[in-house]
């Protein structure tokens, strides 16, 4: 019989998450992405979606230096939407941040957008995030 305490510290990836996002149109140009990533001191671009059956796209730095920089392609001749990847797996609010560590692990990921029931994006997670977070509750 065990008398274990639940850890009552539990960290979701609400605590978690961070808003150095930012929100754009797929058919804007990846100099404009830039642009509005360094604006707004954002880390990662997230692409809206079209409609209601569309689904999320994400753009990170690292997209733009291997897909564009690498390959000495013009920045302002190439769309968003060209660069993408699309659809975007999305973490639940609630979800603890171990199975979100598990979730990135299993699928090669270093951040998800969190999106609510309504399917709005909330924040970001990343394992920077996580590692704070679950240490802070230690």
């Amino acid at each position: 019989m065990s008398t274990a305490k639940p850890n009552t510290t539990e960290r979701t990836v609400m605590d978690a998450m961070h808003s150095n996002y930012v929100m754009a149109d797929g058919f804007l140009t990846v100099a404009d992405g830039i642009t509005l990533m360094r604006l707004h001191k954002a880390s990662v671009i997230i692409i809206d979606r079209r409609s209601e059956h569309d689904e999320l796209g994400i753009v990170l730095p690292s997209d733009i230096a291997k897909k564009v920089l690498a390959s000495n392609r013009p920045a302002e001749r190439i769309n968003l939407y060209e660069i993408m990847s699309k659809p975007v797996l999305s973490i639940r609010p609630e979800m603890n941040i171990r199975y979100c560590a598990r979730l990135f692990d299993q699928f090669g990921l270093s951040l998800a957008p969190i999106v609510d029931s309504n399917q709005q994006v909330l924040g970001i997670v990343d394992y920077h995030q996580m590692v704070l977070e679950w240490l802070a509750s230690k």
